[in-house]
């Protein structure tokens, strides 16, 4: 939520423990020091009936409505509060304060009744231009266009920069957002700017105009909206103030399809975090495979045709085949990344978002269509272009991508060679389509949005006067990551935790894991999440021979010495596993450690003969025999490990002791030496369990330190 000052946090904190007198006391203290007489006045109203509430309380006289009556009192002191704090906010940005001011200019209206007008007024408008002569049309229709686009710009700024709304209000908007009567394109914008505003700053009746909007709206399109701005939206803060949202949300996930799309909207969030990642992806590897294999050359003509080469079709006639296989591996590729949820085209048009168009911010998330004003003339200088039409009816980008394409695409059609740009006209040449049923799919238009929404955080000039959700940069996911919300807990949604788990950690992202993990109830704690959050004794409590669980004591008794009883459980382990060659290798290693060469032997050489090839067998069978003193077998190990490609720095080390041992001095220094090199060690120092070691076969604590000399110099 929007950030505040030191006097208006305490304010707050006050609310967030839900009282009542001491945040009275509080806006008291700050109103002194910034008076507003409005806000006095509100105050002085909220203050008397504070005084009445405790008068009567403290007489011992217990008021069934008590409850009710301070808990409706707590809410209208967040109302109060919360319009302080967005002013504050508005007046302490420049662009802010410049949107809210030209919003409001003399004569503006910005009633309900003049909102709903402007926006059925326009449906009819546009759908009396049938009737009007084909040659006063086009005209016509760009009037219209140009002044509701005015004036829809004028209400996204003023929702934008706008108070709590009223009961009243909420009502009326929502009425709005679900009337058939009104454009798509419209209500979906609006959502938009209740969405940046809500944000911004808690607002019970937006957050609740936008679940009802989402469960009653039959346009896919304003439901996805709708439901990606209240689930990023969600403030744990505010459930003391507001414990009616927990009944209004659990009432909604009573409906699996709420459950199925948080959930995918949870995992999208995370896919939409990665464009940057994904950028590279598509930059660095798919595109340089693309443009090898294509027949194309860029100029600073412009994009010019290769000609075919005819002495390659002679030395290699399945050239161009194979050239036109490694580029539909490449696109394939890039398809499969996008329907995964990668955002692969982020890189590409995030240059293209500095256009005029994109000044106004309501253009960032405004729906694509062909009649915005400030590209209609761009489509009329570009005539009937089915190439494009196929791009923005089919393609797979968001509407923000769409109005970037539009504008980019009249610049390179000029550069483009002749007999390509008729083909692109005519559509002979025809760019990657998706299917009219996946375009139509809740998953892809929420994905979409999430895109337009991803563009505007991150490139938007202004964007630092906004609560960005996408700012990870205190959190992991930040408020991306909702599914962890209070008011989740103990609803059908929790079923569906453990699947995005999953997909956190396979991404890496293991502190919003954690922070997930520790919103499960005890009824859901079973051995998958005993072993997430790595509580491997309770494991073994319930599943004793829970193999995960006993691999992680082994290793754990491993590291912390207590070799013997690591031995007792890799021997367990080898009777669940007798196949699994690193259990019996870890127990060899524990068996050296403990100075039972013998028997570590004996199972070092079992597995070299069955695994030749496996370096780390012949590493641990190579330290066992110098342990145990067969220094001529471990030497001749040490040769081959040394001499593959990447050695391993500590063999160069092992190889050291044992050829010191054999009184090799020269050579024992020298890979000694290298081991220092390798490890970047500046000055030669042995450890001191390096010296026990040494000191155990015959090695002097002068030989040591002349040791260490000898490799310095």
């Amino acid at each position: 939520m929007g950030t505040l000052d030191v006097s208006l946090q305490r304010i707050f904190q006050q609310l967030i423990a839900g009282n009542a007198g001491l945040a009275i006391a509080e806006v008291d203290t700050y109103l002194a020091a910034w008076p507003n007489p409005q806000t006095k006045e509100k105050l002085d109203v909220l203050q008397e009936e504070y005084r009445l509430m405790t008068e009567y309380w403290k007489k011992g006289v217990r008021d069934p409505q008590l409850d009710n009556q301070y808990q409706r009192l707590l809410q209208r002191l967040y109302v109060l509060c919360a319009n302080i704090a967005i002013h504050k906010h508005m007046m302490s940005s420049s662009y802010l304060q410049g949107l809210y001011t030209a919003a409001r200019q003399p004569g503006q209206t910005w009633s309900i009744t003049a909102i709903r007008r402007e926006m059925e007024d326009f449906v009819s408008d546009v759908a009396m231009l049938e009737l009007e002569p084909e040659n006063k049309r086009k005209e016509k229709s760009k009037a219209i266009y140009q002044q509701h686009q005015q004036q829809m710009n004028g209400l996204f700024n003023y929702i934008l920069t706008g108070h709590i709304w009223t009961e009243g209000i909420g009502v009326e908007m929502e009425e709005i957002l679900l009337s058939p009567t009104v454009d798509s394109n419209d209500q979906q914008l609006v959502v938009s700017a209740v969405t940046l505003s809500l944000m911004n700053r808690f607002d019970m009746v937006k957050f609740r105009t936008l679940l009802n909007v989402y469960h009653r709206s039959q346009d896919e399109h304003v439901r996805q909206r709708a439901l990606v701005g209240w689930a990023l939206s969600i403030d744990d803060d505010w459930l003391t103030v507001y414990p009616s949202v927990r009944e209004m949300v659990g009432e909604l996930l009573k409906s699996q399809r709420a459950c199925k799309e948080l959930t995918e909207l949870q995992m999208q969030l995370v896919y939409t975090l990665d464009a940057e990642k994904d950028t590279q992806t598509v930059q660095q590897e798919i595109i340089p495979d693309m443009l090898k294999n294509n027949q194309f050359r860029m100029t600073h003509n412009g994009l010019e045709e290769v000609a075919d080469d005819p002495l390659e079709d002679i030395l290699h006639p399945d050239a161009a085949e194979q050239r036109m296989e490694k580029l539909e591996a490449s696109y394939n590729r890039m398809k499969k990344m996008q329907k995964q949820g990668a955002d692969i085209f982020f890189g590409g048009f995030s240059q293209m978002k500095r256009f005029p168009f994109f000044y106004d911010i309501s253009n960032w998330l405004v729906p694509f269509f062909m009649q915005h004003p400030d590209i209609a003339p761009i489509a009329d200088r570009l005539g009937e272009n089915k190439f494009l039409n196929g791009i923005l009816t089919k393609g797979p980008f968001c509407n923000s991508d769409k109005y970037s394409f539009v504008i980019a695409f009249q610049q390179v059609m000029g550069n483009l060679p002749e007999n390509v740009a008729r083909l692109m006209s005519r559509g002979e040449v025809q760019p990657a389509e998706f299917e009219e049923e996946e375009l139509q799919q809740p998953a892809y238009i929420r994905r979409s949005y999430l895109m337009d929404l991803y563009r505007f955080f991150r490139l938007f000039p202004n964007r630092a006067a906004l609560c960005n959700p996408f700012d990870n940069s205190k959190q992991q996911l930040g408020m991306c990551l909702f599914f962890a919300s209070e008011l989740f807990c103990h609803t059908p949604l929790e079923k569906q935790k453990p699947e995005v788990v999953a997909m956190l950690r396979k991404k890496g992202l293991l502190q919003a894991a954690d922070t997930l993990l520790k919103s499960f109830p005890e009824d859901m704690r079973d051995v998958q999440y005993y072993l997430w959050t790595e509580q491997f004794d309770v494991v073994l409590e319930m599943d004793p021979n829970h193999e995960k669980a006993l691999a992680h004591c082994a290793r754990k008794l491993f590291e912390e010495g207590n070799f013997g009883e690591a031995v007792d459980i890799y021997d367990r382990l080898l009777l669940l596993r007798a196949d699994k060659a690193s259990y019996m290798l870890n127990k060899a290693v524990c068996l050296v450690n403990m100075e039972e060469y013998e028997d570590a032997l004996k199972l070092l050489y079992q597995l070299n003969y069955e695994h030749p090839d496996d370096l780390s067998v012949q590493r641990a069978l190579a330290w066992a025999l110098t342990c145990d003193g067969k220094l001529e077998q471990a030497d001749k190990l040490f040769q081959t490990l040394v001499r593959v490609d990447n050695p391993v720095a500590s063999d160069f080390q092992n190889q050291g002791f044992c050829l010191w041992l054999q009184g090799r001095i020269e050579e024992a220094a020298e890979a000694l030496r290298t081991y220092h090199e390798k490890e970047g060690i500046s000055h030669a120092h042995f450890l001191q369990w390096d010296v026990e070691w040494l000191l155990k076969r015959g090695i002097s604590r002068t030989d040591v330190r002349m040791m260490e000399d000898l490799i310095g110099a």
